[in-house]
Formats: structure tokens, sequence, C-alpha cells
């Protein structure tokens, strides 16, 4: 934990210097929205998941508008394990959205927090576009110290899935939802073009290096 930590906040403070505020900012609040959460292990995400994981996703703040019809967005950041059992990658950005029908009026924001068990899961994320449950096995996640009481469905799943809201924090589902490579984001970020497969399981673009004794 404390290592995938270092990562993400040695990678929010260094950027480069021609990275875009808005990039800063997703990835300034990706790396508080985790620590935030840690802060309480009785309610946070179980120490023993996050040290099988391959990678994590954050999104801060997905909004969620509805009036007939409902749609939800936001954009975040995916860290891997390089190879998948390495040390923690630079982030790539992605967006995520989904929409849905019926009688409903009404707003939301919620911080989305995925942990990606698999590697095949990691690689299906890595995609132009996902449809989660569809391309990507997911279920809501275990809350606690430790992963004890975590359901079968839960243990098969390639990526779980949490939401915090209100000062909750809990499993949810996100059947359904798409992420998509934030292609534009991650140029900005880096200074040219790299794929998610690039940043995340091969390093390129590396983390800036003031930052590297902090990542590793």
């Amino acid at each position: 934990m404390k290592y995938l930590l270092a990562g993400l906040l040695a990678i929010t403070f260094c950027v480069p210097a021609f990275a875009a505020g808005k990039e800063d900012q997703r990835l300034h609040r990706s790396a508080e929205i985790l620590m935030e959460i840690m802060k309480t292990p009785e309610k946070g995400i179980p120490q023993d998941l996050l040290n099988k994981a391959v990678c994590v996703a954050i999104v801060p703040s997905y909004k969620k508008v509805a009036f007939g019809f409902g749609a939800s967005g936001g954009k975040g950041a995916l860290i891997c394990r390089r190879h998948g059992d390495g040390p923690w990658s630079g982030p790539s950005m992605f967006t995520m959205g989904g929409g849905s029908f019926g009688l409903q009026i009404g707003g939301s924001a919620t911080d989305i927090v995925m942990i990606v068990m698999k590697a095949r899961g990691a690689e299906k994320l890595m995609g132009n576009k996902t449809q989660l449950g569809a391309d990507a096995s997911v279920a809501g996640g275990p809350v606690g110290r430790t992963s004890s009481a975590a359901t079968d469905v839960q243990m098969q799943a390639e990526i779980l899935t949490y939401s915090r809201a209100r000062g909750l924090f809990a499993g949810i589902s996100l059947q359904g939802a798409f992420m998509k490579t934030d292609g534009e984001a991650n140029e900005r970020l880096y200074g040219r073009k790299l794929e998610p497969r690039e940043i995340c399981l091969q390093g390129a673009g590396g983390i800036p290096a003031p930052a590297r004794p902090a990542a590793y």
C-alpha cells in the first residue's frame, strides 16, 4: 500500500511542467481519495486485496444527472504494476460513462475506485473502449481490514468496484458502464502520443525523475 500511495503522490506532485492543469488536478484528487479511504481500515479496501492488485483506477467526482433520461460520466486515472507484477507505472488517463432510462430526476457526484485483480482484466481496460460487465467481469468489492468475508463472486471478478458518497464507502455495481482511453489527456501529460499498454505495462513515458525515489 505504501508503494502505491507513494507512486500516486509522487506522480501527482511531480508531473511534467507541460502537463495541463486539469490532468494535474485529476491526479491530485485521485491520490487524496485513496489516502482518505484508507485512513479508516475497518471501512476501507482490504489490505490483502490491494497487495494483490494488478491495477488501481480512480474517478474523482463521477457525476450522475437524471431528468427522464439518466446520464453519468467522469474522468479518472489508471496506474498498474509494470508487466503485471512489477513497480507501479505512470498514470494512463481515461473517461467513464453510462446511461439509463426511466422516470428519474436529480443528480449526484460520487468518487469511484476500481481494483483490478487479474491481468486479463487489466488488458481489457487498456483497450480503446471497454464495457464493464460485458468485456470485463466486475463486482462490488468487500470492505474491511481483510477480504475474509468476500463472496465467491467477488473473488472471481476481474475488477472490484467501490464508491464513496456523502462519507459512505461501499462496494457498488458498475455493470454496463463504459471506460474509454483519454488519449488527448495522455498526450498532454507525457508530451507525446502513448497507448495505455505502453504507459502501464511497459513503463513508456516513465515517471518524472524527482518522483522516482519515492515511487520505487
